[in-house]
């Protein structure tokens, strides 16, 4: 059985590593995210479908609810969609980026799990056998940081719906997977919670040794979709070896200590 998962985020980033990842390994994958064209471009390189949406409308997700269930059955449901926008203290912290982060990261959420647990219901009892829901948070959702209290703040209601959602879907074949980066470097999603500064960007991961990329991501997400039925990976943390912590964060070439 060809197996068809739904991929949010696709058009950039982790989003679209995963899309070619799980292509790599066989899967049908229906690309989501906002940017038409570069979905369009995705779809020709790797044989992907596409749909565009605003995930934080529920008029867009009720239509792509639509297109699915015109299309095929689901299998999965990959949400890595979401996002940061500033980097102030709460006492300076606008409201309006806080909205945004609220509903990029946690209505989004709720938004499409509502609308496709059906399907992944109906692609069961067609003899799936399993459905898989798997979430991109954050390590942010699990420590706090000065200047980060709005996504520190929706990544850890999104996490707390994940959490929610394996307890509601106990006794149901459908797994429920956390994947909780710490620093990854990609080409966006920095430089847009900096206001566009590339710079700033930069110079966030200057002098750290092999930060993630959205490829090492992507390969822990197939991991996850392709294990056997019965293993669920819970809540999967990961960072570059350069970060032990969210607070501490090796600058310059890792090398072992010398002897004595």
């Amino acid at each position: 059985m060809t197996r068809r998962a739904v991929v949010t985020g696709a058009s950039s980033g982790i989003g679209e590593a995963v899309v070619r990842a799980l292509r790599a390994s066989g899967w049908d994958v229906v690309g989501v995210a906002r940017r038409a064209e570069r979905l369009e471009a995705l779809d020709a390189e790797v044989g992907s479908a596409s749909f565009a949406a605003d995930l934080s409308s529920e008029a867009d997700v009720a239509a792509l609810r639509a297109h699915l269930e015109a299309s095929g059955d689901v299998h999965a449901l990959v949400h890595v969609a979401g996002g940061a926008r500033g980097a102030d203290r709460v006492e300076d912290g606008d409201p309006a980026d806080w909205r945004w982060m609220f509903e990029a990261n946690v209505l989004s959420a709720q938004l499409l799990t509502a609308a496709l647990l059906p399907l992944l219901r109906r692609a069961i009892m067609a003899g799936a056998g399993h459905a898989d829901t798997l979430y991109v948070t954050s390590t942010a959702a699990q420590t706090a940081y000065p200047g980060g209290a709005g996504y520190n703040a929706a990544k850890a209601g999104e996490a707390m719906l994940v959490h929610a959602l394996r307890l509601e879907l106990n006794g149901e074949p459908i797994r429920v997977t956390e994947i909780a980066p710490g620093m990854v470097r990609t080409e966006e999603f920095t430089r847009n919670r900096l206001g566009g500064d590339q710079d700033a960007a930069d110079r966030l991961y200057e002098g750290v040794e092999s930060p993630l990329v959205a490829e090492d991501v992507a390969d822990v997400i197939a991991f996850a979709l392709n294990a056997p039925a019965h293993v669920n990976l819970d809540l999967v943390t990961m960072r570059p070896v350069a970060q032990s912590a969210q607070h501490l964060l090796a600058r310059g070439p890792l090398a072992p200590r010398a002897d004595g």
